[in-house]
């Protein structure tokens, strides 16, 4: 038998074997369709786009309170600053020796800790620093609650959906939205953008503000192979001392307290902005650029040859980008000096923290007893109907801003955008047109801390 004919009978009988041991799985074979994208046509009472630091907040407010709640968000997980940008520490809740922001926000916070196992700072007493009265959470567990609470009160959910227009005929919003393999046409009676960047602002048209120089962003980093307090720092370049200091302790989470130390690092990212595709590739590429060439810089040094990267962010947290030209603009004097609006609905208590070019931080910090305040009109665009936004897009100067962005604040806006949103379409009116008074007993009935009421 020649060589060919052997081959082609020993191909033959393999094939045959095969089909003995396996004739199942050749039969279940089918031909699957090539891929097409899936177009629905949805409605709903109140869109909420981004599932960060404000928006999920919102979405849970705005479910529990009985509205029919879409909540878009473009990333895998729910949290947002908390969770994937690794800023762990939301704050600030409590100052002064009270609480000033509570609500579905301080619930998420509060459970989180607890579930975790950590312990809460004593917040009767005045710290000498204010980010001691941070509350450190565990990111994983956060953003596991999140979105349970999410579901629970009836939140529908879509990750990895971002809209594409956005338009308003008729007393109705008209939202087209993409994301993997769906195109979905969602209509709704009221929108809240918790995007950050105030990006569905923009796609409708309103007016937006921006500094041409914006903060830096922050990539979270940890790591490990040294010893900070084996170190001769007289050998090493001080502009290292910092970076080395920031993770003298290896774990991400902290048990809370008034000596702990934050134990994480970050690489500053100048000119990040997430507020597209490609603008926020950008900034995640030069992030971790800025990381890698840290790290290889830190091994020269002597007692560091042994570091590694032990957890890295997987997106770079953004500080400031665009914010809302609002009814009401929030100014500096407004933060400073505590002033309480007759449409105050949310607290605000940080420094104004200014981070300049990676080089330094301008910090302002409020005088004893004075607490800022967030006014409804400073959540609503000029010239909008049925609009919301709430997070760090609020309209407000740029030092005012740098206050009102932390992940507290933020919580108590989207609770207060998503309260004023369900009132607004229950009676079918615009949010500037909702009496306050009802809003806050609204706030009032799901453990809000209301402006004046302390």
């Amino acid at each position: 038998m020649s060589n060919i004919k052997r081959r082609s009978l020993l191909k033959t009988i393999g094939l045959a074997s095969v089909g003995i041991m396996t004739p199942s799985l050749l039969k279940s074979e089918t031909l699957k369709e090539p891929y097409k994208i899936i177009e629905k046509s949805v409605k709903t009472d109140v869109l909420i786009v981004g599932g960060g630091t404000a928006g999920t907040i919102a979405a849970i407010q705005a479910g529990r309170a009985g509205a029919k709640t879409i909540l878009i968000e473009s990333g895998s997980q729910l949290g947002g600053t908390t969770t994937t940008g690794g800023v762990s520490f939301p704050g600030i809740f409590h100052t002064w020796g009270k609480q000033i922001i509570g609500g579905i926000g301080w619930e998420l916070v509060l459970e989180s800790v607890e579930l975790n196992g950590d312990k809460l700072p004593d917040f009767s007493k005045n710290p000498d620093r204010h980010w001691k009265h941070q509350v450190a959470v565990n990111p994983a567990i956060y953003a596991l609650l999140a979105e349970e609470k999410c579901i629970e009160a009836g939140v529908d959910v879509r990750f990895y959906e971002t809209p594409i227009k956005v338009e308003f005929k008729e007393g109705m919003w008209w939202v087209e939205s993409v994301g993997k393999g769906v195109k979905n046409l969602i209509t709704c009676s009221q929108i809240i953008d918790c995007t950050g960047n105030a990006l569905i602002a923009s796609m409708d048209g309103y007016d937006l503000l921006r500094e041409e120089d914006t903060q830096p962003g922050s990539l979270v980093f940890s790591m490990e192979g040294y010893d900070i307090k084996s170190l001769d720092l007289t050998k090493i370049p001080k502009k290292y001392h910092g970076y080395l200091h920031q993770n003298k302790l290896e774990s991400q989470i902290r048990t809370t307290g008034e000596n702990t130390s934050v134990p994480y690092g970050y690489v500053y990212v100048n000119g990040a902005d997430n507020t597209t595709a490609e603008t926020h590739t950008l900034a995640n590429q030069q992030g971790r650029r800025n990381l890698l060439k840290l790290i290889r810089n830190l091994k020269e040094l002597p007692g560091c040859e042994n570091i590694r990267i032990t957890n890295m962010k997987t997106e770079t947290a953004v500080r400031e980008t665009y914010r809302i030209d609002g009814v009401y603009k929030i100014t500096h004097e407004d933060y400073v000096s505590g002033k309480i609006f007759d449409d105050s609905l949310s607290y605000s208590f940080y420094p104004v923290d200014l981070h300049r070019d990676g080089k330094s931080i301008y910090q302002e910090f409020l005088k004893p007893e004075i607490v800022a305040s967030i006014p409804l009109r400073a959540l609503i665009p000029k010239s909008s109907s049925n609009f919301l936004v709430a997070g760090r897009c609020v309209s407000s100067d740029r030092l005012a801003n740098s206050g009102l962005r932390v992940q507290a604040s933020c919580m108590g806006m989207g609770q207060a955008a998503a309260a004023t949103a369900v009132l607004a379409h229950k009676r079918g009116i615009t949010p500037s047109n909702v009496p306050i008074s009802d809003i806050k007993e609204l706030l009032k009935v799901h453990g809000a801390i209301i402006p004046g009421a302390i």
